[in-house]
């Protein structure tokens, strides 16, 4: 028995493809995953066909972009540098990075897309999507460790699923501190979409990773994972990721009701050996309820480009956001996941970023 639920395939593919239709874009992929257990709701590649009619199929609509594609992904990689620097204790809500200057490493600049050109703080990091930050934290981290926590969460190797396709993630033959800085904000690194809604996962469940499955799995089947970080560090990544979407990149992907926490990412994609500037590769991923995540939702455009409504932007906020919000509202009904009142005290509480111990020294600045 499959763990695929037709209805909520249904509507994952209705929204990506409108998206992509909408952006103009030449293809994309979608996820939904239950994040307590690796189970795939649903999964869509398009362009897509009908299995029963092959005739005049193009390739590309016969590769998955979910399983077999690998894409640098930008700035969702900033998920796992934030857990990275946090569960190692290099780094905590209260530290600080200057952000005020791109960094110049050799011929190559690191610098912010809409800069805040200024010092911040670990969470403002996350919310503002700073490269400068990201790359600071990871070096505080260090070179070899980056290398073992990007392996301890399953991005250097094959993910396993019950499918032949799947794509081998694309590593630095040789990991120096530039790849190390570049790889803190997605670029330098290519890995597939299941790849990271798995690892997401394990950093908003509690810090479990569980293998991904097409297969049902029976009720009161133990399912073992492996805990990877802390579930101290998953508590405050879910915290962080809410905050993008109330207050970030991340506005675009808030379904009322549904406590919504994610990251945009968008990166440029290598055509001939070079990145080409126009040709993107645009995605969003969210987890909710973000209080105790029971769903990781992703959508990845291929090459989308931009519209008036989105001021000609093709970023992840303004493509891949709304399908993943449009997902949530029409498919949370169906898996049984109620709406809540954001406003009450308890919810407040449990978003709260600093909760009880808040820094008056962060919260002052």
């Amino acid at each position: 028995r499959l763990s695929l639920d037709v209805r909520v395939q249904q509507i994952l593919r209705q929204e990506l493809m409108a998206q992509i239709t909408r952006f103009d874009a030449i293809g994309g992929g979608g996820i939904v995953m239950d994040a307590t257990n690796g189970e795939i709701v649903a999964m869509t590649s398009l362009p897509d066909f009908d299995p029963n009619n092959r005739d005049g199929v193009d390739d590309d609509a016969l590769f998955n972009r979910n399983t077999l594609g690998v894409y640098e992904l930008g700035s969702v990689f900033k998920i796992f540098n934030h857990a990275m620097a946090l569960d190692s204790g290099v780094a905590t809500l209260s530290s600080g990075y200057d952000a005020s200057k791109p960094i110049r490493v050799g011929r190559f600049t690191i610098s912010d897309f809409h800069g805040e050109d200024r010092w911040l703080t670990v969470p403002e990091i996350f919310k503002f999507s700073s490269n400068i930050g990201s790359a600071k934290m990871a070096i505080d981290v260090g070179t070899a460790a980056q290398q073992q926590f990007m392996a301890k969460i399953g991005l250097t190797t094959r993910t396993p699923i019950e499918l032949p396709e799947q794509g081998r993630p694309i590593t630095p033959k040789t990991w120096r501190e530039v790849n190390t800085m570049t790889i803190a904000y997605g670029h330098g690194i290519a890995v597939t979409p299941l790849q990271t809604v798995t690892a997401v996962a394990a950093m908003v469940n509690g810090g479990v990773l569980y293998a991904p499955t097409l297969l049902k799995r029976s009720p009161g089947d133990l399912v073992v994972g492996e805990q990877v970080v802390s579930p101290e560090t998953s508590d405050t990544m879910r915290r962080l990721m809410r905050l993008v979407v109330e207050d970030g990149t991340g506005r675009n992907g808030d379904a009322t009701g549904y406590l919504v926490g994610g990251k945009t990412g968008t990166a440029e994609k290598q055509v001939g050996g070079r990145y080409k500037r126009k040709a993107l590769i645009s995605s969003f991923i969210a987890a909710f309820p973000i209080t105790a995540p029971r769903y990781v939702v992703m959508a990845v455009l291929d090459e989308p480009k931009g519209i008036k409504e989105s001021f000609g932007y093709a970023t992840g906020g303004w493509t891949a956001a709304p399908v993943v919000k449009r997902v949530i509202e029409r498919s949370a009904p169906l898996l049984g996941v109620a709406p809540v009142d954001e406003t009450t005290a308890d919810v407040q509480r449990r978003l709260a970023l600093y909760g009880d111990k808040r820094d008056t020294a962060v919260a002052a600045n």
